[in-house]
């Protein structure tokens, strides 16, 4: 992956919010795998292999009337990515307890401190679905729980579970360079107890855990849901991140015609975050 070429989109978007959140949400679905907030909007990236001359044609919003969008894209080479990443990624602290942090930050004063080299992964903590999950991984117990973050994006999820006392924990992305970043970050963090495996839910076969952490986008949660209740264990918690307000009737209806009980519904800028027992 050293050599890979990526194609970045540079997007001003007026009024940033929902507009910034709803842009990212159908990027991602379109192949884009990583983005930067800025001050005017977002920077999207895509590898040049998984992208076209067409790549934006279903990006709905992109048509709206409703919303000021305006772009600009070029071509870049990863090696570009750590000086995006020092300009643009400042540290972030979640309910006083936890920060997430780069390398080069100053070490904070709360409880848990996690240091996270994102560059081309998903899952600093900025974004909604994956702040609404570290507040859920606060406020629950994981002391010796077997722990799955599927979709783990940089494992910042993963390390926060060994942090407050899972284990063993898997940490599953089908992506290469998140298997990487997860497996850096890990070893940055001193964690013992995580497994990174590469894949999709596939690989979850005859495995068994106490608490699932999904954080990925409801078309992937709905088609996986019957996975993830296979895999877990009686009284076990699911955790879902990853959609919107208006996608919760879908997603709810999975999960109850899987037998999950409803347990708690978190929310940030109109994306959701929802709690479920076995």
């Amino acid at each position: 992956m050293t050599n890979a070429i990526y194609i970045a989109y540079y997007f001003k978007v007026q009024p940033l919010q929902p507009t910034t959140d709803i842009l990212i949400a159908q990027l991602g679905i379109a192949g884009f795998e990583s983005f930067v907030e800025t001050q005017e909007g977002v920077s999207a990236y895509i590898q040049k292999q998984q992208w076209n001359k067409t790549i934006l044609k279903n990006i709905q919003i992109l048509k709206s009337k409703e919303f000021e969008i305006s772009y600009t894209s070029e071509e870049i080479k990863q090696t570009n990515w750590n000086q995006e990443w020092e300009n643009n990624f400042n540290p972030i602290t979640v309910d006083n307890i936890c920060t997430i942090r780069a390398p080069f930050h100053k070490k904070p004063n709360t409880k848990l401190d996690i240091i996270i080299e994102p560059k081309m992964s998903f899952g600093t903590g900025h974004h909604e679905t994956t702040h609404m999950m570290i507040q859920h991984i606060l406020k629950n117990n994981f002391k010796n729980k077997a722990v799955l973050d599927m979709g783990c994006g940089t494992g910042v999820l993963a390390i926060l579970a060994e942090k407050k006392g899972a284990k063993p924990i898997d940490a599953v992305d089908y992506d290469n360079w998140c298997y990487e970043n997860s497996l850096e970050n890990i070893a940055q963090n001193k964690c013992k107890h995580i497994t990174v495996i590469q894949g999709d839910a596939s690989v979850l076969k005859n495995k068994k855990y106490d608490i699932i952490i999904a954080n990925i986008n409801r078309n992937i949660l709905l088609q996986d849901m019957q996975t993830y209740v296979s895999c877990l264990n009686k009284k076990g918690i699911l955790f879902l991140s990853g959609f919107y307000n208006d996608d919760i009737p879908l997603i709810t209806a999975e999960c109850e015609k899987n037998m999950l009980k409803f347990q708690e519904k978190l929310e940030r800028n109109n994306w959701v975050s929802l709690k479920f027992l076995n």
